[in-house]
């Protein structure tokens, strides 16, 4: 018996020994990672030197075209239109590609493309004109125009406000339900089982990006005004601008003079499919479609060059972050290396771009990526369209931002460039 006691003791220490061992190894590992192992490192923005901010963007026009042709001749892209804008003129316009490669039509400056969640910019100033006409407040809440709305409580169901559900500060868990709107289920059932849903955190403290519970502000539209929110949209915002081709949903698109078809790749070359309709189904979170001139008409704007349609205090409430978004931080790798801070207004995202305020907004739904940004305090802009899932276009935004700013130089968009080589753009 002593024996086997002794036995087991010494089994007992050894376990221990070994165990002791591996966390040692753990723990030095942690802190001095053997040789030839990678080291990963945080990698602190610069900083904007505002003596070395250019005056002019039109110089830096032969960098962006440089690039756009290496993305080109890359065969990254089956059709893109750029445009920049400086000020309330269009500085440079550059299409490439084509709308449709079955039949060659090639993409054209008034070529109509789905602009996704750049939709959702269309929303809150539409939110903002009602509320000047004062059929609205940004603090309304849904509950008080549309009484059969309710979530997992009934505390929470009465305090959500209109602004809370343009800054996607509703309290329900990233995304809900998107997955089930990609599987066809209508619109109308799931704003209902919103109720079923436990509450991530109280409404009004934390951001969560949403897509259904942003297109209740459509249903509001139509409590208040008795029309239809895109009809209210053309009325107030596409028509004053001067925006011909800009519409709502699939038929429309379809139904343009020119417009983008969506792309996949096939071995080398690209083929066009039909768009798909499920986003369709929630004008205000990603149901426009417009074409590359009607959105330099929208940046302009946006950048306060139609105070007689949009309001400097109204674009001013727009751009106003209202909550942190802290993984915009880390979520591609100019925004890892460049941003400084990152929050959510209504329906726009804002950075600090290596200090630099930067507004900004991407769209992605199959077949479409858009892209729109522009820094307020030097009123320069530029807008992106393109009718495949590329990420590499994404990238020119910054690399031409950081030009222009004096910043160090990254290739951004893997383009090839003399440039530091970063990992792809990556979009949202």
């Amino acid at each position: 018996m002593k024996r086997n006691f002794l036995l087991l003791a010494a089994t007992f220490s050894l376990f221990l020994g070994l165990a002791g061992e591996s966390m040692a190894a753990v723990h030095k590992s942690a802190h001095a990672p053997r040789k030839n192992q990678r080291v990963r490192t945080v990698t602190v923005p610069p900083k904007v030197d505002a003596k070395a901010i250019a005056n002019d963007i039109q110089p830096f026009m032969a960098d962006l075209d440089r690039w756009i042709d290496q993305i080109e001749d890359a065969g990254e892209v089956s059709g893109l239109a750029v445009a920049v804008v400086q000020g309330n003129e269009v500085v440079h316009e550059r299409t490439l590609g084509y709308a449709d490669w079955n039949s060659r039509e090639k993409i054209e400056a008034d070529t109509v493309f789905r602009l996704a969640s750049l939709s959702k910019a269309f929303a809150t100033t539409l939110s903002g004109l009602l509320i000047e006409n004062g059929l609205l407040h940004w603090e309304t809440t849904i509950s008080s125009v549309l009484p059969t709305f309710s979530l997992a409580d009934l505390d929470s169901s009465n305090k959500l406000t209109i602004a809370d559900i343009l800054s996607h500060r509703v309290g329900l868990p990233h995304n809900t339900y998107d997955s089930l709107i990609e599987q066809d289920e209508p619109y109308p059932l799931l704003v209902e089982r919103l109720a079923e849903v436990p509450m991530a955190c109280p409404v009004g403290e934390c951001y969560a990006y949403q897509n259904i519970a942003f297109s209740l502000i459509g249903d509001i539209t139509y409590a208040v005004t008795g029309d239809f929110y895109y009809h209210e949209v053309e009325k107030r915002i596409f028509h004053p601008l001067g925006m011909s081709t800009a519409t709502y949903g699939r038929d429309a698109l379809e139904q343009s003079k020119h417009w983008a078809r969506p792309h996949r790749r096939s071995g080398k070359r690209w083929k066009a499919f039909q768009p798909n309709e499920a986003y369709y189904r929630m004008p205000p979170a990603a149901g426009a479609n417009a074409s590359l001139r009607d959105m330099e008409k929208w940046l302009i704007a946006q950048m306060g060059g139609r105070p007689d349609v949009l309001s400097a205090q109204l674009l001013e409430t727009l751009h106003t972050p209202l909550v942190e978004t802290p993984r915009d931080l880390r979520s591609t790798p100019w925004r890892r290396g460049r941003l400084l801070d990152a929050q959510y207004a209504l329906g726009w995202r804002v950075y600090q771009y290596a200090g630099e305020p930067l507004v900004f907004h991407a769209g992605a739904v199959q077949g479409y990526r858009a892209m729109i940004g522009f820094l307020p305090d030097r009123q320069v802009g530029l807008i992106m369209l393109w009718n495949c899932e590329s990420a590499a276009p994404s990238g020119l935004m910054p690399m031409l931002f950081d030009r222009y700013l004096g910043l160090p130089a990254v290739d951004w968009a893997g383009v090839g460039t003399s440039a530091t080589t970063s990992s792809g753009g990556g979009i949202d």
